[in-house]
């Protein structure tokens, strides 16, 4: 066996090793940054038929969340089971989630798994690539609508140069109107240098763009189910502060958004509510709709690598 081929046999399991690592950081590094005490202190302070509903969304957040693979491969026309498809999205979601760097995270998580199963390398890489893209044009989608419909103002910390989201709005539905005409086939494909525009069919399109705004309502319904009294403010109104403070923390590129996702909802939300409210209630959030998530993802992928593991021992064992 030379070298290549050893390093190739290797590499699936060590990815594996690796994420797991990552992970039981992130866990780590969340809970060194907020203590203890503050979670416990943010959770005694929400009623508890907030926290239930909280977790319940949570719960069909994720399930959802599943459906970007299951979409892909669809798409790719592979009958994997709907089994697989759905850990590999809840597992590569949920730690890429808290980990940060999520092109790559989920990338590698993506691999290790449909890897473990046959998938071919090319086929994984669409499937990476479809998955992406379906975030994105769900965002834009969702982001551009809301941002035009209710035009937020900016914080100045931000440092834009625009005083509103109305720009942001606009731009985000000129990319999907250019992405939706060439789905379409109402205008051709073009290239942007290596990049050319990908050739998918118009319903897949419109099952992405459902799938993710399904997917930021849930999302967005989670801290709002956690926030005191909504007298204050309408869903409609707290989706566009959401959906800023989100962009804002992918933009960062920080893992999971942390701090930069608290600053920009606390700015926004504080005319509205005490900031020790949105603190608790933002609190509760990330260890609701993150750490949880990121918990049982991480041992998930532990049992998966020890599972695997085995079965190599196995079959290592029974051809000698």
């Amino acid at each position: 066996m030379t070298a290549w081929q050893k390093l190739q046999k290797i590499a699936p399991a060590a990815i594996g090793a690796c994420l797991f690592v990552l992970s039981i950081g992130a866990i780590h590094s969340e809970l060194h940054h907020y203590g203890w005490q503050n979670v416990l202190a943010s959770f005694q302070g929400i009623v508890k038929t907030r926290l239930a509903g909280a977790f319940a969304l949570m719960l069909i957040n994720y399930i959802i969340l599943t459906g970007y693979d299951t979409l892909a491969m669809f798409y790719l026309g592979q009958s994997l089971p709907l089994a697989k498809t759905s850990f590999v999205g809840f597992v590569s979601y949920a730690i890429s989630n808290s980990v940060g760097l999520a092109l790559l995270s989920g990338s590698a998580i993506r691999y290790r798994l449909y890897q473990s199963w046959q998938v071919p390398t090319s086929i994984i890489a669409q499937a990476i690539a479809f998955c992406n893209l379906s975030f994105w044009v769900g965002l834009l989608t969702v982001g551009g609508i809301t941002f035009v419909v209710d035009p937020l103002q900016l914080p100045a910390f931000l440092h834009l140069p625009f005083l509103s989201v109305h720009p942001i709005g606009f731009t985000f539905l000129a990319i999907i109107g250019v992405y939706l005409l060439v789905t379409g086939n109402l205008i051709k494909p073009f290239k942007i240098g290596r990049w050319q525009t990908p050739k998918i069919p118009f319903a897949v399109s419109l099952a992405q763009i459902g799938l993710t705004a399904v997917d930021w309502i849930l999302a967005s319904g989670i801290l709002y189910v956690l926030l005191p009294g909504h007298h204050h403010l309408s869903f409609p109104g707290f989706f566009g502060i959401y959906l800023l403070a989100q962009v804002a923390g992918i933009i960062s590129n920080v893992p999971g958004g942390l701090g930069v996702f608290e600053t920009v909802v606390l700015f926004l939300l504080t005319p509205k509510y005490s900031s020790v409210e949105v603190l608790g209630a933002l609190l509760a959030y990330r260890v609701i709709y993150y750490w949880i998530p990121l918990g049982s993802a991480s041992l998930s992928l532990g049992a998966f690598e020890l599972f695997q593991h085995r079965q190599e021992r196995r079959q290592k064992s029974g051809s000698e």
